[in-house]
């Protein structure tokens, strides 16, 4: 055991250095507020690239899964029981189709690549939604992760070294997925900067960002010099440590309130109209337009999930038929979701950052290739009054598509291959090892040699299982 310990690919995760009593004992209930400083804490960048070149990944989440076989995996000549009422569409890619429904997408498939191979093995969404975050292999429910979701890991081990000049933080939720993940045994502190308002509102504001009134600023350097102050009287007694490691991480949250950097790259006004429009004036085109403004600042790893009303009745993916008229419901938000994932697509390729930016978007799995009928639950936006007999589409792990844009790959192509009916991969199949270990090589990750010691200490591997997808590195 020793000797793993001492392996260089074996990277020790010791959790917080410096407890909450540490923290709340500094007197500064302005500072605890915030909540800045452990979050943001250990954040650093790795010195031996410039900024220009640190890669970064946004992730697109669709929680509930969107169905492969109404969106990137047509299947137009199989028999009713399956087909859904969408026509086939012929995209920039000769011989490559999508459905109707992503008029926008079809016309830059170029641009992109859609695995149809994805497969995982757990029906329900938190072990599913587990598996493609984290790798956890167990196909059992689970009220909280038991592994650190990948988005975590990277924020952990690219913090590893020297401090970062970018006053932002390096891994950003906007909306962002965490019903069924998290950082786990790594802590609270690489959970994400989440920006939970909508950005499409006319007052969209970012707390705790960029203050810009003279009293405030005032007030704010008053508690810094007041908690200087009780720092003198605690040190004595700060046997742990505490203190000097709360230095830098206070230093580093009065800076993302204070650098005009920070207020600047939330601030969507900047944006000119017609690229809003282009987007969508909606939470999900703003949503996914922040996003490419945060890369563009720096930060690195940025995760958006397209939940709420835009979707529906039950704000999510979920097309069960008690939950929606499942195809009333493709038809209900799949022109937001072509307008939004294709205008960031567009962005990062016309603005420079195809090399540096890998785009990702994917669900926990697919849906039932096999159409289901059931009684409506409640009316709403997608679904008919309550007692209707509605179609759905059921969860679907054995065989699901996701698209990669950008990460200087090389797209326009298909990988992999479903059956007749879409139900089981037949060609080239992927796991959610392989989904991580390809995003953990863009970020310059070794997947296959690195772990993070567990709570009790056990070196964890980050994959499990599974090698990046050859076609989708550069």
């Amino acid at each position: 055991m020793s000797s793993l310990l001492e392996s260089p690919s074996i990277i020790r995760c010791a959790g917080p250095q410096f407890s909450r009593r540490g923290f709340m004992q500094i007197g500064l209930t302005g500072f605890a507020s915030l909540g800045l400083p452990g979050l943001m804490r250990l954040r650093a960048e790795n010195a031996l690239k410039p900024q220009s070149e640190r890669t970064a990944v946004i992730m697109v989440w669709l929680p509930g899964g969107l169905s492969h076989v109404d969106s990137y995996d047509p299947k137009p000549d199989i028999g009713s029981e399956y087909r859904g009422p969408f026509k086939t569409i012929s995209t920039k890619v000769p011989g490559t189709q999508f459905t109707e429904l992503m008029p926008m997408q079809a016309k830059i498939a170029d641009k992109f690549t859609v695995l149809r191979s994805m497969n995982q093995k757990a029906g329900g969404h938190p072990a599913g939604s587990m598996q493609m975050l984290s790798g956890d292999s167990d196909e059992r429910d689970k009220p909280k992760p038991r592994l650190p979701d990948w988005m975590s890991v990277a924020h952990y081990l690219r913090s590893k070294n020297s401090k970062r000049a970018n006053p932002l933080p390096n891994y950003i939720g906007v909306n962002p997925p965490l019903e069924y993940n998290g950082p786990a045994y790594l802590g609270d502190a690489y959970a994400p900067f989440g920006v939970s308002d909508d950005p499409n509102r006319p007052n969209f504001q970012v707390p705790n960002i960029g203050l810009s009134d003279d009293a405030e600023m005032k007030r704010l350097s008053d508690r810094v010099v007041l908690r200087k102050n009780l720092d003198k009287m605690e040190r004595a007694f700060d046997r742990e440590g505490e203190l000097g490691a709360l230095d830098e991480f206070e230093s580093q949250a009065v800076t993302l309130l204070t650098n005009p950097q920070t207020r600047d790259a939330f601030d969507l006004s900047k944006e000119d109209a017609r690229t809003r429009d282009r987007y969508g004036r909606n939470r999900w085109g703003q949503q996914l337009l922040l996003a490419r403004r945060l890369v563009e600042s720096g930060v690195e790893i940025v995760t958006s999930s397209l939940s709420g009303p835009l979707c529906g009745r039950v704000s999510n993916w979920d097309d069960h038929a008690v939950n929606h008229h499942q195809f009333e419901a493709l038809r209900f938000r799949m022109p937001n979701y072509d307008r939004a994932v294709s205008a960031l697509i567009e962005d990062i390729y016309a603005r420079g950052l195809s090399k540096r930016v890998l785009i990702v978007v994917t669900g926990e799995f697919g849906r039932t290739p096999k159409i289901s009928f059931d009684r409506s639950t409640g009316a709403g936006d997608a679904s008919a009054p309550a007692g209707t007999l509605q179609p759905g589409r059921d969860h679907w792990p054995r065989a699901f598509s996701n698209i990669w844009a950008g990460g200087n790959i090389q797209t326009g192509g298909i990988i992999g291959a479903t059956d007749k009916r879409g139900e089981d991969v037949i060609e080239r199949p992927c796991g959610p090892g392989d989904f991580l270990a390809t995003i953990y090589h863009h970020l310059g990750i070794d997947s296959s040699k690195v772990t993070i010691n567990d709570f009790n200490g056990r070196p964890t591997p980050i994959v499990d299982h599974g090698k990046p997808i050859p076609e989708l590195i550069a």
